[in-house]
């Protein structure tokens, strides 16, 4: 199949079998995606027979720590890289925050870093904070208009000093997809690390982390139909610049050292169910006979979510185009952009809009979405915030179109 079964998409999530969520369209997917049955079923099988000390000497403890390595190998399998380049934290805030703390432990005053301000707080604040111990942050400056990143711009800030550059490979309010590749080829050209935000990103389908060239690249497990887990690639030549920020006796641990807490092990075992899930649709649509490589079968499974969400998002953009009570925030392309749609409405606070919406079955968001940094640079008053909608594949044609006649009556 070369188009995305939605019917059978939707079969494999509980939520769309709920009498309470029963004809309500969700449309706050950049803030938390539903869960997949999978994943609840390595939960409640952990939960039921290995919820004890992994990694030991009895049947239920040994497959305990099977099912977590498992996770883990699985994990860089689909973003082809090495499974001692992947780890996993309670969340993508704290392992930023401990990122910071193993970097400024190398770090000189004399240093200087690169931070976008087109970043989501989980990406931004950790850094910013570095400045009080003497680091000096220079701030990649987003189009005041359009929300967008200038790679010339980096071009002009970039010196001998950049130790690393921190961008957002999908912005949670701007929604366009950012080149990083062009961006890591910059990085790698003056001798710098590139630390890649994929949190908004990654539930359109999980990227090659090799192809892009990101020497850290991160995401929240629970927007990509998950548990509540941060996934962490650090590539093994950025390692050199980080420190322990373990227990002393586990640094030498690829899964371990940048964990200061003991990981929550039911998890990162249920995290398999993530890739048991795009297994099971990648059986569904692909003859598996001639497929052998993980690399192929996870690009594939990408490539249906997006072509899904492209065609979704046309309506929704022409909409908004056409519509002047209101500023959609980043591009009017649906090729361009992930389908995670900002706007400020000209007459009616966000707060309504989002309550109208409502009424009309449409579950959606407003707020500054911890993304106060764009805001400001954008000229909005993070307090009054914008209306978000975000969607994912398993959103239908008929969601979509029930979306844009409420939009047309609201605003």
């Amino acid at each position: 199949m070369e188009k995305l079964d939605v019917e059978f998409v939707r079969s494999q999530f509980p939520a769309f079998s709920e009498d309470k969520l029963n004809n309500k369209a969700f449309f706050e997917n950049a803030g938390g995606s539903y869960m997949c049955k999978q994943v609840i079923e390595r939960f409640d099988r952990y939960f039921k027979q290995r919820k004890v000390q992994p990694y030991g000497f009895y049947e239920a403890s040994e497959l305990a720590g099977e099912e977590m390595d498992s996770a883990r190998k699985r994990m860089a399998q689909y973003l082809n890289v090495n499974t001692e380049e992947v780890l996993f934290g309670p969340s993508t805030s704290q392992n930023t925050y401990v990122l910071a703390q193993s970097f400024l432990e190398q770090m000189s005053k004399d240093d200087e870093i690169i931070v976008s301000d087109q970043e989501h707080e989980a990406n931004a604040g950790s850094w910013h904070k570095m400045a009080n111990k003497g680091i000096k942050v220079i701030v990649w400056e987003i189009d005041k208009d359009t929300g967008s990143l200038d790679t010339n711009d980096l071009k002009n800030l970039i010196s001998a000093k950049t130790k690393f550059i921190a961008v957002t490979h999908c912005s949670n309010i701007v929604g366009e997809i950012n080149n990083i590749k062009l961006i890591s080829e910059i990085a790698h050209s003056n001798g710098s690390l590139l630390i890649v935000d994929g949190v908004s990103f990654c539930p359109h389908g999980l990227p090659d982390v090799n192809e892009l060239g990101a020497d850290i690249y991160f995401f929240s497990a629970y927007k990509t139909y998950g548990p509540h887990q941060g996934v962490m690639v650090i590539r093994e030549n950025a390692k050199g610049a980080l420190t322990n920020q373990s227990h002393f006796f586990n640094s030498n641990y690829s899964d371990k050292f940048m964990v200061p807490a003991g990981p929550d092990h039911a998890q990162v075992a249920a995290c398999n169910g993530i890739l048991d899930y795009f297994d099971v649709i990648h059986e569904h649509h692909f003859s598996t006979n001639d497929i052998n490589s993980q690399e192929i079968k996870s690009k594939n499974v990408a490539k249906l979510f997006r072509d899904h969400e492209i065609k979704l998002l046309k309506p929704v953009l022409d909409f908004f185009r056409s519509n002047n009570n209101c500023r959609l925030i980043g591009p009017g392309d649906n090729v361009l952009r992930a389908p995670t749609i900002a706007f400020s409405p000209k007459n009616k606070n966000p707060n309504k809009v989002a309550s109208e919406l409502n009424k009309h079955n449409i579950m959606a968001g407003a707020g500054d979405f911890y993304a106060v940094r764009p805001l400001k640079a954008l000229g909005i008053d993070p307090d009054v915030g914008v209306v978000r909608l975000s969607f994912v594949h398993y959103t239908s044609e008929q969601e979509v179109s029930n979306l844009v006649n409420a939009l047309e009556k609201i605003l």
